[in-house]
């Protein structure tokens, strides 16, 4: 096994990076960043705490995120929901990346905005 410092492998550091950058597979796939998230998350949640806290931290995220954008949308009818669309998709990559080099680095990451669903 390969241990890294604090106790966790380099195996959980990747998983725990993937629960954050798979969320970019929702560019391709609809409801990818959605998807990509949750499928690493139920694989890997029994087997490492640490993925299991990665994991929950972006499915909470991008469900929020998702929020986010409908209701930009449905703001696009009064023009500023174009604005904020724009601002939530900068948003979205900035933390997104943030999140994917804490979780690689071991370290935990909570998203700013978003709500609990899963604790």
């Amino acid at each position: 096994m390969n241990q890294q410092p604090y106790g966790l492998q380099k195996e959980e550091k990747t998983y725990g990076m993937l629960c954050h950058l798979l969320a970019f597979s929702g560019l391709i796939i609809p409801f990818g960043n959605i998807l990509g998230p949750l499928i690493i998350w139920l694989l890997k949640k029994d087997q490492s705490q640490y993925v299991d806290m990665h994991g929950k931290e972006s499915l909470n995220f991008q469900i929020s995120n998702a929020i986010y954008g409908i209701v930009s949308a449905i703001l696009m009818l009064v023009i500023i929901g174009f604005v904020t669309a724009i601002a939530l998709l900068i948003f979205w990559i900035v933390f997104t990346i943030i999140a994917s080099i804490r979780a690689s680095e071991g370290n935990s990451y909570r998203y700013p905005l978003t709500i609990r669903f899963f604790k």
